[in-house]
Order: structure tokens, then C-alpha cells, then sequence
């Protein structure tokens, strides 16, 4: 009797241990945005899904997920959608227009802007963004759509600022054309120029300066 129990408790772990995992949705529709499996989210979505699916993981929304991954076929799908919540922010403040503009996608920008992305908001904006990539047309995009060029973060750094520690001259050059302040000063009381300095861009500041007589 005894061998008996045994072997039918081990019969019951055997087909346990056979039963395949039960499928996770999310997952799924996560994995399928990032790797740009058009397909497979218009499947998911087709069965309910949500289009603003946050991944457990990062806690970002389906777009940015797509959007940090160049997963183009998918921003198309999901950006067709009505019920899409453009100002879904990921856990970092991060909104789908501010991970376009760093990621330098302008076919997605201007895709965002034309469905009424928000383009200024406080602390951290898509023009900030732009800045930090260096990307001047995206940067000239915002900007032409009101972007606040003189944005603060909240350690009071503009885009300027931003353009100018990270050695993008062009772009710093945009922003100044486009209206920004050189002589604002960030938390720690620097300027552009001098935050320019700081991180051994020495020629852009130099045409920071060169350029804020000419300004006024």
C-alpha cells in the first residue's frame, strides 16, 4: 500500500511538472514591442489589450518601450490608436515626445506633435532632450511648436545648458537663435558657458560668448 501512495505521488508530480507555464499577455505584449513584431501587438491589441500596457519591469508605457528600441512598425500601430494616452509618463517622468527626441527619432516627433503631444511641462522637456543628443532639426522642430527654450530642470539647467556640457555646439547654436538666455545661471550659479568650460568644451564656449554680445 505504501509503495503504492509513493508511486502515485510521484505520477501527480510528473504531470505537474508537464503542464506548460500559463501565458503572460503583458509580457508578451512588451517583448512584441520592443523587438517591433507589428503582428503580434495588433493580435494582443485586437484581443484587448491596452495600448498603454506598462512593463512591470521599467515601468514605461508600450510607446516609449517602442520608441527606446526603434520598433517603428509598432509606434505606427500604436500611435493609430484612439485610446493611446500620449502623456503616459514612465516612472522617471519620461514621456513618449521626450524619449523621441533623445532617441533623435524626427519622423516620430513629428508624428507626436501632430496627434498633440504635450511639448512643455515642468522640470525635464523634449527640448532638454534634444539637447542631449545633439539633434539640431528636432531641437528647430520643438522650438517652432513653442517650446520654452529657456526650460528649467529642477537643478535650473535650460537646454542651453544641457547642449553646452554635452559639446553640442550646432545645437547650442540653434537654441541661442532661437531665443535662449546665455546669461541664466543653473542652481550652482554657472552659465552655459561656463558649464561649457567646466567639461573642457572650451570652443563652445567661446561661441556662447561670441554670440551674446551680438544678441543683445
Amino acid at each position: 500500500m505504501r509503495n503504492m501512495r509513493i508511486c502515485l505521488m510521484l505520477s501527480a508530480l510528473c504531470c505537474c511538472a508537464a503542464l506548460p507555464a500559463a501565458a503572460d499577455p503583458v509580457h508578451d505584449l512588451v517583448l512584441a514591442a520592443q523587438m517591433d513584431n507589428r503582428s503580434t501587438v495588433a493580435q494582443l491589441l485586437d484581443k484587448g489589450a491596452s495600448p498603454n500596457t506598462v512593463d512591470p519591469a521599467t515601468g514605461e508605457s508600450l510607446l516609449i518601450q517602442a520608441l527606446r528600441e526603434g520598433s517603428e512598425r509598432v509606434i505606427d500601430l500604436l500611435l493609430a490608436r484612439k485610446d493611446l494616452q500620449l502623456e503616459q509618463n514612465a516612472p522617471n517622468g519620461n514621456t513618449a515626445l521626450m524619449m523621441a527626441a533623445f532617441k533623435r527619432n524626427q519622423r516620430a516627433v513629428e508624428a507626436l506633435l501632430a496627434k498633440g503631444a504635450q511639448v512643455n511641462r515642468a522640470g525635464w522637456t523634449a527640448l532638454h532632450y534634444a539637447a542631449a543628443s545633439g539633434d539640431d532639426e528636432i531641437a528647430r522642430i520643438l522650438i517652432a511648436h513653442h517650446a520654452a527654450v529657456d526650460a528649467p530642470s529642477p537643478s535650473q539647467l535650460t537646454p542651453l545648458m544641457i547642449a553646452a556640457r554635452e559639446g553640442h555646439e550646432s545645437t547650442a547654436l540653434v537654441l541661442l537663435r532661437g531665443g535662449a538666455d546665455a546669461r541664466l545661471k543653473n542652481n550652482e550659479g554657472l552659465t552655459a558657458a561656463q558649464i561649457a568650460k567646466r567639461a573642457d568644451k572650451d570652443s563652445i564656449a567661446a561661441a556662447i560668448d561670441a554670440f551674446v554680445p551680438a544678441s543683445r
